[in-house]
């Protein structure tokens, strides 16, 4: 790493719902913060409640400003495209009025991009060139580390395992919440917590959701070949519930060489969302530094 990590740098994570912003410190969250917001409000009114969110933890230390978002993003010019559950922003040229009123350089990607970078910088990526970062929650949507720093693709489109076909649907349809709610009525996190309680209807739903869960790794084995797989998102924490399975439907991969030094694991970074924002800082610099 060439970029100095000490640098203060803000992160900020957008949702649906909710805004996270945090000052990020060699690694830590010193200050942070968490926001419901109106995502039916327009344009300007979410852009107001960003901009506050970031002024609550910026002060002069800050050397710039990372932002992840759930939608496609220009990732040169810091426009964001058709924000999921965000319907006002269909087209906010966010970089160039988040600059003009911070005085610092700001950086915008895809959120799934930035958990993969924030594990690359912060995480239990530190150690590997190739890395993927696959979120399973609301939809599903990975990020990919290539030798050492954050490809995105010509139009940030990299990762998106989510909108493959897969049986008669598509990935995301089997290996997010909908999943649950679809197939058996029932919330993931209804069901996660009768899991925990040993209940073997869960259990045995959680080993089918194991079973498509490899199917789709074994689609990134074939299109990325990363050393590591870490996984994310609120379904992440039924991992030991489903890991076994999993590992049964990868272990079939036709390139049993690629198996033998893979790794798959649960991401341990509670606060991932802020710091992967903050790491895109970070990996902007030291792409710059080896031009």
């Amino acid at each position: 790493m060439v970029a100095n990590v000490k640098d203060a740098i803000i992160g900020v994570s957008l949702g649906g719902k909710t805004l996270l912003s945090g000052k990020v410190i060699n690694g830590h969250l010193v200050k942070s913060q968490t926001k419901r917001i109106n995502n039916k409000g327009t344009e300007e009114e979410i852009l107001t409640e960003l901009i506050n969110a970031i002024t609550e933890v910026f002060d002069d230390e800050v050397a710039g400003i990372g932002i992840g978002v759930p939608s496609l993003v220009d990732v040169t010019n810091g426009i964001v495209y058709k924000v999921q559950k965000i319907p006002s922003w269909r087209e906010v040229h966010l970089k160039d009025l988040l600059e003009s009123r911070f005085g610092v350089k700001v950086y915008v990607n895809n959120d799934a991009n930035c958990f993969a970078i924030g594990e690359k910088y912060f995480g239990q990526a530190k150690e590997y060139s190739n890395v993927v970062g696959l979120i399973i929650g609301a939809g599903v949507g990975a990020g990919i580390i290539f030798r050492e720093h954050l490809y995105s693709g010509t139009n940030c489109g990299a990762g998106e395992f989510g909108s493959i076909p897969y049986r008669d649907h598509d990935f995301e349809y089997y290996c997010s919440e909908s999943f649950f709610e679809e197939k058996y009525g029932i919330k993931f996190e209804l069901l996660y917590n009768r899991a925990l309680n040993n209940d073997k209807i869960a259990l045995a739903i959680f080993e089918q959701y194991g079973f498509d869960i490899g199917n789709i790794i074994k689609t990134i084995l074939f299109t990325t070949d990363p050393e590591i797989i870490i996984i994310g998102g609120t379904i992440s924490k039924a991992f030991k519930f489903f890991e076994k399975i999993m590992w049964k439907k990868v272990k079939t991969f036709i390139y049993k060489h690629s198996l033998k030094k893979l790794k798959i694991v649960q991401s341990e970074q509670s606060e991932i969302a802020v710091l992967g924002a903050a790491a895109l800082y970070f990996d902007a610099q030291n792409v710059t530094m080896r031009k």
